[in-house]
Order: structure tokens, then C-alpha cells, then sequence
């Protein structure tokens, strides 16, 4: 039983390019677009990204959303990336997500999975439910930018306990 929480899986179509859904995960700017209010990477000698060069394997990061000040932020790694079709980075508790985009009957899909959670009571439900939670919201943001450039995000930090 505990198995079942240790991944989840999400998935969503969108009407785009393959090329145009990859894009959108592997740059700062691309990220910004849709899901963060800043994302900042460091190559394996310490020096920041440009905005829009492409993230690479070693790569770290620091995340800060909308809505939440700047000592809300999430430390992590670039694990692996193809820069076509597969993305991989650590994320909360250091557990891997793996983003993968491809075809199916005709529609691009952005296929997400986050794994090895730990299955105890507090991670369950603090991070299964969480970080779903989380991920459902910014894969249909995703979806909302990438098809017709709405923005779903709450950028006003003053109005609290929204969705976002």
C-alpha cells in the first residue's frame, strides 16, 4: 500500500509543438512564462544563466513564486535533460521529478511524475497532496499560456489564500 504514495503521476494534452511544451521547462525565461515569479540557475561553476540559455545536467537552481516572498524558496538540481523530449530536477524533500513530453493520438503530452517520497503519514500528506495539488495548478497554467497566453497565476501577494 505505501508504494501508491510514494510517485504520482500527472499528465495534460496541449495544443503546441513538442518542441514549443520542452521549451517552456528548460529556461529561466521559459519557467517565468508560466509557473515562477523568478528562477534563477547556476552552471557547475557557480556562474548564473542568461534567461533564456538552456539549463543542462549539474545545473542548479533557486525558485520564488508569485504571491510568496523571496524566503519561500526551493533549492535544487538539474539530474538529467536531453533538451528534446525528457527533463529531470530535484524538487521538494530532494525527490526526483521527471518531465516528459511526447505524442499520443495526435496531441502533445506533458507528462510529469514525481517519485521516492517518503510514505509516512506527515510526507503523504504535506507533500503527495501538496505537490499534486501544486502541479495540477501550474500544468493547466501551462496549458492556459502555451494555447491562448492566460495567465492563471495570482501576482498579488496581498490577496492570500487563492488557489495560487
Amino acid at each position: 500500500m505505501s508504494e501508491q504514495w510514494s510517485k504520482f503521476l500527472l499528465r495534460v494534452n496541449v495544443a503546441t509543438s513538442q518542441r514549443s511544451a520542452i521549451d517552456s521547462w528548460l529556461t529561466s525565461a521559459g519557467l517565468e512564462s508560466w509557473f515562477l515569479r523568478k528562477a534563477i540557475f547556476r552552471d557547475n561553476n557557480g556562474e548564473t544563466k542568461e534567461k533564456d540559455q538552456f539549463i543542462q545536467e549539474g545545473d542548479t537552481y533557486e525558485w520564488y513564486w508569485h504571491g510568496y516572498p523571496d524566503n519561500m524558496v526551493e533549492k535544487g538540481r538539474i539530474l538529467d535533460t536531453n533538451q528534446e523530449d525528457r527533463l529531470v530536477f530535484t524538487f521538494s524533500l530532494g525527490c526526483p521529478v521527471t518531465i516528459s513530453v511526447y505524442e499520443e493520438l495526435g496531441e502533445t503530452i506533458v507528462q510529469l511524475v514525481e517519485s521516492d517520497l517518503p510514505t509516512d503519514d506527515e510526507t503523504r500528506l504535506n507533500h503527495f497532496v501538496g505537490d499534486s495539488k501544486g502541479w495540477i495548478f501550474y500544468l493547466t497554467n501551462l496549458k492556459s499560456i502555451l494555447e491562448g497566453g492566460i495567465d492563471l497565476r495570482n501576482k498579488r501577494p496581498e490577496l492570500t489564500n487563492v488557489i495560487t
